[in-house]
């Protein structure tokens, strides 16, 4: 898969860090509420809005529920930020056209949704979200079936038990989804730990390890996930073994397009106004 990012001078925008899932948890996400400034390169304006309304909402108000009321306020603004900044480009998917969000705008959306949700307390980051999206659609947002026919939808293919259990109002809704993912990555890798705790690992095999319960925990049922035992990934399904191996090019994907940011950010673009990275990736669910 060529992927071929273009981007404009270096942008220095701020968010809230902010989660919209489970309401019950809202008070505990509100001391998360920081200042985040996406690397992104793609116009030359800080939008600062967002984050002076997620600090009022912090800072305003007497009551819980006056508080939770603004910090919801503030959530759904820079849920609206995020929706703002997504640049979108169609390209093809066998015989039809689809939307997709481009380079920069899924890597704006991961590092939000990792930083929202905490990923680095359980040993993961923003490419974990990046990648397990890439395992599941490869960034095409669409309706799946699975094999016992359940409908799954969007860029992070939730089934609507799933989205409910997360607190996920709209599955098709790019920012949505992407923030739903890296909360259920953070249930997944807790899972996955307590599945590998008893092993001897290094901690190179521990983060290996841990990312093989995560991507089993993502694509299998709970009935599927319980054969696991941390050291017998190669009798997975090979459905789950391909997600694995596709979310871990993703990771990479994820890696060196957050350098490449950078480096434009700091240098701007060549002459071509272009950078490109080729990767390879796995064929799974279609894709």
């Amino acid at each position: 898969m060529l992927i071929c990012l273009v981007a404009a001078a270096g942008l220095k925008s701020s968010m809230p860090d902010v989660s919209a899932f489970r309401v019950s948890s809202l008070r505990e996400q509100a001391a998360r509420v920081t200042q985040f400034v996406p690397a992104m390169a793609r116009q030359a304006l800080a939008l600062s809005a967002p984050a002076v309304a997620a600090k009022a909402a912090m800072t305003t108000g007497t009551s819980a529920a006056s508080k939770l009321s603004s910090t919801v306020s503030a959530i759904n603004t820079s849920y609206n930020w995020l929706r703002g900044q997504i640049r979108w480009k169609t390209v093809k998917h066998g015989n039809t056209e689809v939307q997709t969000p481009d380079k920069a705008s899924r890597l704006l959306l991961v590092q939000a949704a990792a930083k929202s949700v905490g990923l680095s307390e359980v040993g993961l980051g923003f490419e974990d979200v990046y990648g397990v999206i890439n395992a599941e659609t490869s960034w095409l947002p669409r309706t799946g079936v699975g094999k016992n026919g359940t409908l799954s939808y969007g860029l992070a293919q939730f089934e609507p038990a799933t989205a409910r259990a997360l607190g996920l109002q709209d599955p098709n809704d790019p920012v949505e989804a992407v923030h739903a993912a890296a909360l259920h990555l953070k249930q997944a890798a807790t899972w996955s730990a307590n599945r590998i705790e008893g092993l001897k690992l290094t901690p190179e095999e521990r983060a290996e390890k841990l990312r093989e319960g995560v991507s089993i925990y993502y694509n299998l049922s709970s009935k599927g996930r319980a054969k696991w035992n941390g050291e017998n990934t190669e009798r997975m399904p090979v459905e789950t073994r391909r997600h694995i191996a596709n979310s871990q090019i993703g990771a990479r994907e994820a890696t060196y397009l957050a350098a490449q940011l950078q480096i434009i950010q700091h240098y701007g673009t060549g002459a071509s106004g272009a950078t490109t990275v080729g990767y390879t990736k796995t064929s799974a669910h279609g894709s």
